[in-house]
């Protein structure tokens, strides 16, 4: 086999011009479980991953949070989607970011709410270069599993990138188009643009291959794939049934993506709105650009190319329509609602979109095998949220805070947990740290490792 690579890490790709393909683990090739000692590895063997979804301007909380609590809770108004997903999941009740509220701040609310959501910390109030914040849960996770994986992490976003300037109330807009912070002066800036993720996670080689790999893919109108199909074949050969399956699937899911990306591509923007347009290569379509980066970061876990990845959804403040759901009006206009019932109905609706992506990324996690045979979901924490709670009062406590995957074995899913008080999140945040073994004494407020869940 020409092309074929296994790297110290078990994990094998088939290699062409400026292009790698990453492959899920094969029991064939040996490659099932990751090498002994290796850190973040579940009791079965497999590789637990670890993902922060962060959704804007809070929620009605009265359609939104489940009646009953424990195992008897029946789904809410805007949850009703997450049905087949409530065994996999816990709704948690009482988590506050303290650091979020104004004091002596004042406004800027929705900067603060981005800013801790999952660094913990008070962001200092500048709209210059003298930002500071705090690292960031995923990002600690990261610095210790950097070894073990060839990306440390993984940011995505379906906003456009903003580092500098004031965006609210003499907050720098870092603080509020940023979740994920490598240091406390630092964020990781997040990724829009499919094409550009898709071509992190398989690209290869110099600036120069990649560059003259994508000039000839689009020229020929080629697949990734095709550069690696003949390898892809031999390999094949050496394969069980199952695992050859596995490969077939998850070309197939690799060449849809490609297809998508191509699609969005060739459409091209839309006629200018009067504001700034979509980045190139993301679909027109809000939900369909979600949708296909859940996929991206589906591959990235599946491949065990990271296992640490954050997804702002819309950055806090986001004032996006939604007309698929018939809501015209901006997010963030409407959730100032002042108890009016239309408006609150409208962001109901919002509600509702927002947890059918997640639904949906939930359903992909359980139906994609893992190197143990278990589903990708149930070796994965998964939290979503976001730093705000009752949008119009901006509150910062009783987040509305979903949280899937069983941790390998380690979470108690399928409840509707009640911590009875405002309790850190960021004790959810060590307790997640925990679990994949990385030394965490504290974050921003926490006051202990949280055991509810």
């Amino acid at each position: 086999m020409r092309e074929m690579k296994i790297l110290p890490g078990r994990r094998a790709f088939l290699r062409g011009l400026g292009a790698t393909l990453a492959l899920p683990g094969f029991s064939s090739l040996g490659l099932a479980k990751p090498l002994a000692g290796a850190r973040g590895i579940t009791a079965s063997g497999a590789p637990l991953r670890m993902a922060y979804l962060c959704l804007p301007n809070g929620v009605i909380m009265d359609k939104w949070r489940p009646q009953g609590v424990g195992e008897k809770f029946v789904l809410n108004d805007s949850m009703k989607s997450l049905e087949d997903a409530s065994p996999d999941i816990q709704i948690v009740k009482g988590l506050e970011q303290a650091n979020g509220w104004g004091g002596r701040d004042g406004a800027g609310d929705h900067a603060r709410g981005n800013a801790t959501f999952l660094t913990g910390t008070r962001p200092r109030k500048t709209s210059g270069s003298d930002i500071r914040l705090g690292i960031s849960v995923d990002q600690m996770a990261a610095n210790y599993l950097a070894q073990e994986t060839r990306l440390p992490s993984l940011e995505l976003s379906c906003d456009g990138v903003r580092k500098s300037g004031s965006c609210d109330s003499g907050y720098s807009c870092a603080y509020q188009y940023n979740i994920s912070w490598r240091s406390s002066t630092q964020p990781m800036t997040p990724e829009s643009n499919p094409r550009l993720v898709f071509e992190r996670l398989f690209g290869s080689g110099s600036q120069s291959e990649r560059g003259e790999s994508q000039a000839r893919r689009r020229a020929e109108k080629r697949s990734i794939l095709d550069f690696v199909l003949e390898d892809a074949k031999a390999m094949e050969k050496s394969l069980g049934r199952n695992d050859q399956q596995k490969l077939d699937e998850y070309m197939t899911g690799v060449r849809e993506i490609e297809r998508q990306i191509e699609k969005a591509e060739s459409i091209g923007p839309p006629p200018d709105p009067g504001v700034e347009p979509p980045a190139n290569g993301a679909p027109r379509e809000y939900h369909e650009h979600i949708r296909i980066m859940f996929e991206m970061m589906i591959l990235a876990f599946q491949t065990d190319q990271t296992r640490i990845a954050s997804f702002l959804l819309a950055h806090d403040g986001s004032n996006r329509n939604f007309p698929t759901h018939g809501v015209r009006e901006g997010h963030h206009g409407l959730s100032h609602h002042g108890g009016n019932r239309s408006k609150i109905e409208k962001i109901a609706k919002i509600d509702t979109f927002y947890l059918e992506q997640l639904a949906y990324f939930l359903e992909r996690m359980r139906n994609t095998k893992d190197v143990d045979g278990k589903p990708l979901l149930y070796n994965s924490m998964i939290v979503w949220g976001g730093g705000l709670s009752d949008g119009d009062r901006h509150t910062h406590n009783d987040l509305p805070i979903i949280l899937a995957g069983n941790a390998g074995g380690k979470f108690r899913t399928g409840r509707h947990v009640d911590l009875k008080g405002d309790v850190p999140m960021n004790n959810l945040y060590l307790r997640m740290l925990d679990e994949i073994g990385a030394p965490a004494g504290r974050l921003g407020d926490s006051t202990g490792i949280l055991s509810q869940v």
